[in-house]
């Protein structure tokens, strides 16, 4: 991303043809394969948390650091991701991201001190960085404008399902072993077994994407017309093809080299849809989602679950996740992106509010918060309404909305400096709570405070994109220091 190459903006050469789109959800699906292993990679540490902490004997600050790790890597990914992919090819790409997957995996298993799982975190983590761009750019490339919105979010459903059977999976490995940091095959840990087991999804994705067909924008803009030709035979018939071809070739003469200059305006300063663009990369993570998804093993087992208990609720927490997130696939192209993160900014401020509450006033014991009585319930209720409201709204709305609103000539660069907001919040989140877990009403109320302003933010200036052609967004330069109308 970061301001070249493909992005999920792109528009789709199949909007004005006679497409059923059933070819493009097929294909659609085998890129967003690519976010199942972004979910599985991002993930997976949560169940191995605690063991690592007490294996290798490390303070708050390097656990955060080691958890937080992928996190650099992705950074990197996703800012390289597109040129990469301008030179070799979409699918190539996505193959180098496989490989990454699995070289992760293995390293990370077979890790003998915290820093080799850190580099090996962020080997995976570039390959997550990779994922995040190249599965909706190229989803974006051949998908009808009528079901975009549904087609880009295939890429937000895909990581969440990672998320869960990564987390199933924990579970069911601690469950085998006794306890995650117990030996469980080969005189190995349960906990390495977690990262071990990526390897197989890593492998099935890289083996599919021999099935799926280059993008006809690439060949197109490598002069390979016959290839293309065949690509978009097979997606589309014989029909108006020339015309497609055409398409193609002049979107890409009209285009420059994305650079970060395009981002301020002629009289100086940034524009202002680009701080936009930002904030909502930035919110997306300030409400505190990835401690949840990150540490909530630790969290629950902090407030007095057991570790059995801990994994189970956090497998169902990924299950609920899964169901709101095909609840915002089902409503984006219907009631629009604007409602569904003014909803889910509200229910995640009462929620994280909530939270705060609960952790703030409980017991302390040995420094850290003990639930009794309905405290422990609620909490949980709260947390899992927190993903539900998550989940069907700033999840995989925000994705979306970026590849939405920015006009086509700084669109590249400001989903670049979206891109790296977004990992830079993720990253400040996940470093920082470790050190928070004695302190978890001040960290849940810093949360509930961020879904306000979210709410605040998005009321004021988030323009709704709903039915707007991706050309037409060109008008926003002129206006896009007006405040949005509700």
């Amino acid at each position: 991303m970061a301001g070249q190459g493909p992005t999920s903006d792109t528009p789709s050469v199949f909007d004005d043809a006679d497409f059923s789109g059933r070819g493009a959800v097929r294909i659609a699906s085998v890129a967003a394969l690519g976010g199942l292993l972004f979910g599985y990679d991002s993930a997976v540490i949560n169940g191995a948390v605690k063991s690592i902490e007490s294996h290798f004997g490390i303070d708050s600050l390097t656990l955060g650091f080691a958890v937080a790790s992928a996190l650099l890597g992705a950074a990197f990914g996703a800012m390289t991701a597109g040129g990469l992919a301008d030179r070799i090819g979409r699918i190539a790409v996505m193959k180098i991201a496989a490989v990454l997957f699995f070289i992760s995996a293995i390293g990370t298993g077979f890790s003998n001190s915290v820093w080799i799982i850190v580099l090996f975190r962020v080997i995976g983590g570039f390959g997550v960085g990779i994922a995040s761009v190249i599965a909706p750019a190229y989803i974006a490339e051949t998908s009808p404008s009528r079901i975009r919105g549904r087609l880009g979010s295939l890429q937000q459903l895909a990581i969440v399902t990672g998320i869960f059977i990564s987390l199933a999976i924990d579970a069911l490995l601690a469950h085998l072993a006794g306890g995650a940091d117990k030996d469980l095959w080969l005189g190995l840990e349960a906990w390495r077994w977690m990262f071990l087991l990526m390897a197989i999804p890593a492998v099935i994705y890289g083996a599919l994407t021999f099935t799926i067909p280059e993008s006809p924008r690439y060949l197109v803009a490598r002069h390979r017309i016959p290839e293309a030709r065949k690509v978009l035979t097979m997606l589309l018939g014989e029909k108006d093809l020339d015309i497609t071809l055409e398409r193609i070739q002049g979107t890409l003469q009209g285009e420059t080299k994305p650079s970060w200059r395009d981002l301020r305006k002629p009289g100086g300063g940034v524009y202002g849809i680009v701080w936009v663009g930002l904030g909502l990369s930035i919110f997306q993570q300030f409400v505190g989602i990835n401690v949840i998804f990150y540490y909530s093993n630790v969290l629950w087992e902090a407030v007095g679950f057991d570790e059995s208990q801990s994994f189970l609720i956090t497998v169902i927490t990924s299950i609920v996740n899964i169901a709101t997130t095909l609840i915002a696939i089902s409503l984006i192209d219907k009631i629009g992106r604007k409602p569904l993160l003014l909803i889910g900014s509200a229910g995640m401020a009462v929620t994280l509010a909530t939270m705060a509450i609960i952790f703030g006033t409980a017991a302390q014991v040995d420094g850290t918060p003990h639930l009794s009585g309905a405290e422990g319930p609620i909490a949980l209720v709260a947390a899992n309404l927190f993903v539900v409201a998550f989940g069907m709204s700033w999840g995989p709305v925000v994705w979306v909305l970026l590849g939405e609103m920015f006009p086509n000539r700084i669109r590249a660069a400001a989903l670049g400096l979206a891109a790296a907001g977004q990992w830079a919040a993720n990253w400040l989140i996940t470093v920082s709570f470790p050190k928070l877990r004695d302190h978890l009403g001040v960290a849940y109320g810093f949360y509930a405070l961020c879904a306000i302003l979210s709410f605040v933010f998005v009321w004021t200036w988030v323009r709704e994109t709903k039915g707007v052609s991706l050309e037409d967004m060109q008008g926003e330069l002129a206006g896009e220091n007006k405040p949005a109308t509700a």
